[in-house]
């Protein structure tokens, strides 16, 4: 049996030890990457929530890379919003850019009452690539 092992990009470790969790987890050739938020550099929200929202998804595609994956080898997406009805059009425009043709990943968006001071977040599993 593998045994999972942590992954994290560069520069974050401090946001992920000061919440105890891992940015993501390898478990066999399978990626489940912890929500990504639109947080600067020192953890605080994005205030636009269109620029959050992209600062997201460079959030998930460092996370990815660590692990030697691109955003094309996603299978699942969940996202989480505080405004659906507000916001859909906005995060549509974003990741119609990160998925602009098909196959598209499963995608899955839930509307929540908190995010810790942010307005979307992004989750995710992806298949890691094996060696040739």
């Amino acid at each position: 049996m593998t045994r999972p092992e942590p992954v994290f990009p560069e520069g974050r470790h401090a946001l992920y030890a000061a919440h105890r969790y891992s940015a993501a987890i390898r478990s066999g050739d399978l990626l489940f990457v912890s929500g990504q938020v639109g947080s600067r550099t020192d953890g605080s929200p994005e205030p636009d929530y269109l620029a959050q929202v992209r600062v997201a998804f460079a959030n998930l595609k460092a996370v990815l890379a660590a692990a030697g994956c691109t955003l094309a080898d996603i299978v699942d997406v969940t996202s989480f919003h505080t405004d659906p009805q507000a916001q859909l059009a906005a995060f549509l425009a974003v990741k119609d850019e990160a998925f602009p043709q098909a196959p598209f990943p499963n995608w899955t968006a839930v509307g929540v009452t908190w995010l810790a001071g942010f307005d979307v977040e992004i989750k995710v599993i992806a298949r890691i690539p094996q060696p040739a």
